[in-house]
This record gives C-alpha cells, structure tokens and sequence, in this order.
C-alpha cells in the first residue's frame, strides 16, 4: 500500500501541474452521455407508435452503442496517457499534443473499441442468461481481462502494437509489475471511494433541514461533486496507468516512485 500511496501521489501531482488535463474526461462524458441519451429516446421513438418491442433492432443498436461508448473512452484515455508521457518525460504538453497522439492512433483505437465491445457483450450475456453460475463466471472472467489488459492501452499508442500484440505485451508487463499495479489500483480506488463518501454528507445536511428544496439542492450539490470527482479519477487513472508503463518498459522512474521491482532498492 505504501508503493501504492507513492504512485498514487505522482499521478495526482501530474494533474495537479496539468488541470486541463481534466477537460479530456469530461468531453468523453459528454459524448457519451448524449450518445445514450439519443439511444433511450430512439427505443421510446420506435416502440410508442405501434408498442411492438424490436429485439433484434434493440440487440444490434445496444452493440453499436456499446461500441461507440468503448471508442470514445479509449480515445480520450489515450489522449490523456499522451499528455501525461509528455509531462512524465519532462515536457510541458497541451490538450492539443494528447489529441493528435490519439489520433494517430485512431485506427488501433478502433480495433481495440470492437474487441472490448464484443467482450463486454458476451460477458453481459452470460451474467443475464445463465443464473447465478454465470454471473460468478462473468465476474471472474471480467476481473481476469481487467487485470490482463490493464496496460494495454500504452502498449498500443506508444509502440504502435496490434490488439493482441498488445494484449500480450500487457500480460507480460504486469507480471513484471503485479506489485505496483495492484498498489496504485488499490490505493487511489480506495482514496477515490473514501472521497465519494464525502457527498452523502451533503444529502444528509439536506434532509436535516427537512425542507424539500434544501434536500433537492443539496442533492444536486452532491451530484456535481460527484460528477467532479469523477473527472478527477478518470484522469488519474489515465495517468497512473501511463506511469506504470513507463517505469514496466524503462525502468525510469519520476518524484515519489519506488525503485526497484515491488520498490525495494537493490
């Protein structure tokens, strides 16, 4: 936890030096968000005028938005590993320098999106379909492709790797590194969660007051919180993970990370 804690405070420190960095997760929000908007109401479009539900018009569109949701994420996920292996390196990049790396990357990002898409999809199926047995198999087989994909990702955009080229690379990496990617995933979920816990304060002084519009506002106070928080997490997750690959493949380390594998100095 302590190696954790050191990784967790450098990803902090990049955003802290790079808050614009925040505004790559919120446009990925954003997208997304309206994207499922115009889903939900696409279904209530087609079913209200002959109340006839299309299941196989339901099955494809929820791929696609599965899909897009996938792309959009990894897209600005990537924008912002480029930015933070920019600043990791020492330089001093912008919005526009994560944007471009994403870019160029575009077509692996793509194929990337369509295998976590077709994944995830299997996996909902089968934690839907086959009871209580499948959703324990879907839980561990989903931890499992977490764990093996976790740096997949920079494996993808900084050596220009195939999905599964890159799936492999990601396994072999964090056998190298189990002990700093479990720390750093651990440590700054918990302290994430720990912050999250903070907005039920808020709803709580609501219904202290007792009054509907005090328990609607601060209800809407900690919804933003909330909302804040998670641009926060998203950015330094993006940049944990960016820093993990960096020391896994150089073995360079920045201010607050341990050296050495599981940070013993040898």
């Amino acid at each position: 936890m302590g190696i954790g804690w050191k990784l967790t405070k450098v990803s902090l420190g990049v955003i802290r030096k790079e808050k614009s960095l925040l505004l790559l997760p919120l446009m990925s929000f954003l997208i997304i968000g309206i994207a499922w908007a115009v889903f939900i109401i696409s279904i209530f479009w087609t079913i209200w005028p002959s109340g006839v539900f299309n299941v196989t018009l339901f099955v494809v569109g929820l791929f696609l938005l599965y899909f897009f949701t996938y792309f959009v994420t990894t897209f600005f996920a990537a924008a912002i590993m480029g930015v933070a292996m920019i600043r990791l390196n020492g330089g001093d990049p912008t919005i526009g320098d994560g944007l471009r790396i994403a870019k160029e990357n575009i077509g692996r990002i793509l194929a990337w999106a369509v295998i976590s898409a077709t994944v995830g999809v299997i996996l909902r199926a089968l934690a839907e379909r086959a009871g209580w047995i499948g959703r324990i198999i879907a839980a561990g087989a989903s931890l499992a492709w977490g764990i093996l994909t976790y740096l997949v990702l920079p494996s993808l955009i900084f050596e220009k790797l195939g999905p599964w080229a890159a799936v492999k690379r990601s396994g072999s990496l964090i056998k190298k590194t189990w002990g700093e990617a479990a720390g750093g995933y651990l440590t700054m979920t918990g302290i994430f969660v720990l912050l999250g816990l903070v907005g039920f304060l808020f709803v709580i002084i609501g219904v202290a007051i007792g009054t509907l519009t005090a328990i609607l506002v601060m209800f809407l106070v900690a919804i933003v919180y909330w909302l804040i928080l998670a641009l926060f997490a998203t950015a330094a997750q993006g940049v944990l993970v960016t820093a993990l690959y960096r020391y896994a493949t150089t073995g360079q380390v920045v201010e607050g990370f341990p050296t050495g594998p599981l940070g013993m100095n040898y």
